[in-house]
């Protein structure tokens, strides 16, 4: 024990004295006092050699020993770089290595510019709770208990009695406003909706919506139609058709289905409009005057529409994307295609 004592302090003077001219010397001196072969590692397989009565004491000494030699290399470890920057490594003339900048998810990018154009029509944004209770998500809809309609959604209920569910659809949010009887009413409603489908290249349990809601007295369907014509223009570009075709929701009558014209083969029909020229892209219709009475708002003053869009699908035609999954993949390949400016 005492022999090693005596090598250890031998040791700290031969450290204290080391002072290298060169990163060669450096490296000498690392390989020696702290190299898998080195003095560090030799004295702690002497530990097995101590009296257990001192070993406390021999390893408080060691330890100490380790954190001399580790200290002095580290002072001089800035030896190395002076060498390479001598030797003409470094070319201070290089530009900087770039910062690499990410993209916008293609969902937000559509998301944001369906919100530019209803923004600059005098609409607002109102979002609401992505858990919601039934009277919002589907009663004040003109959806009660036991509705055969409810059966179009299947649904992620939280809790039963009361019901407390995910939401199926952004219109919950427009309720909100309603309820709150500020009028008129001009408002988009975007956000996340979830329903227990497949999943598949065409469905998703989660998903994307906007929904529109506007309410004043004697709006009409002619505002309505107008309205959307100028939003496909403007997604779109002036060439795509539009037409409406007679359908059922709950809480508009009369309701609608809006397609456009498939870009994509020019009408003339394929696989992604199911070779009828036309691509369907939301619903609309006329708000049902029995949800205005349930929201406080008089229906024989005022009138109002509604219309909601899933942006997934609005995205998928835009950018001729055809598998609904790759949105939520976060695979970099597939994001990186999407450079537009927002």
């Amino acid at each position: 024990m005492e022999q090693i004592v005596q090598q250890i302090e031998a040791y700290k003077q031969e450290i204290a004295a080391f002072a290298p001219a060169t990163a060669a010397d450096l490296e000498q001196y690392r390989i020696k006092f702290l190299g898998t072969k080195g003095i560090v590692k030799a004295l702690l397989s002497e530990m097995k050699q101590v009296p257990n009565d001192r070993k406390k004491e021999f390893g408080q000494l060691l330890n100490a020993f380790k954190v001399l030699a580790e200290e002095k290399y580290t002072q001089f470890e800035a030896l190395k770089d002076g060498e390479h920057a001598a030797a003409g490594d470094t070319d201070f003339t290089l530009p900087a290595a770039p910062h690499r900048l990410g993209t916008r998810h293609p969902i937000s990018i559509v998301r944001n510019k369906i919100i530019g154009i209803f923004e600059r029509l005098g609409f607002t944004i109102a979002e609401g709770p992505e858990i919601e209770d039934d009277w919002h998500n589907f009663t004040a809809l003109n959806l009660p208990e036991n509705h055969p309609a409810r059966d179009m959604q299947d649904t992620f209920f939280i809790s039963k009695n009361p019901d407390w569910l995910l939401r199926t659809q952004t219109s919950s949010a427009q309720v909100r406003v309603m309820e709150e009887g500020k009028l008129p009413i001009r408002v988009i409603s975007p956000g996340r909706v979830y329903r227990n489908e497949t999943i598949s290249a065409r469905a998703h349990c989660f998903f994307h919506q906007v929904e529109g809601l506007y309410i004043d007295e004697n709006v009409s369907f002619a505002d309505l139609k107008q309205t959307l014509y100028h939003f496909v223009k403007e997604m779109f570009g002036e060439n795509v058709g539009v037409r409406f075709r007679p359908s059922y929701f709950p809480f508009t009558e009369p309701s609608a289905e809006m397609d456009i014209s498939c870009f994509i083969c020019g009408g003339k029909g394929c696989a992604v409009c199911k070779h009828t020229g036309w691509v369907e892209i939301l619903g609309c219709g006329m708000v049902h005057p029995k949800v205005l009475a349930n929201c406080g708002i008089d229906p024989e003053k005022y009138t109002g529409f509604a219309f909601g869009m899933g942006i997934e699908r609005i995205t998928m035609l835009k950018y001729q994307i055809k598998d609904l999954r790759l949105f939520s993949e976060n695979d970099t390949r597939f994001l990186e295609q999407f450079q537009e400016s927002y």
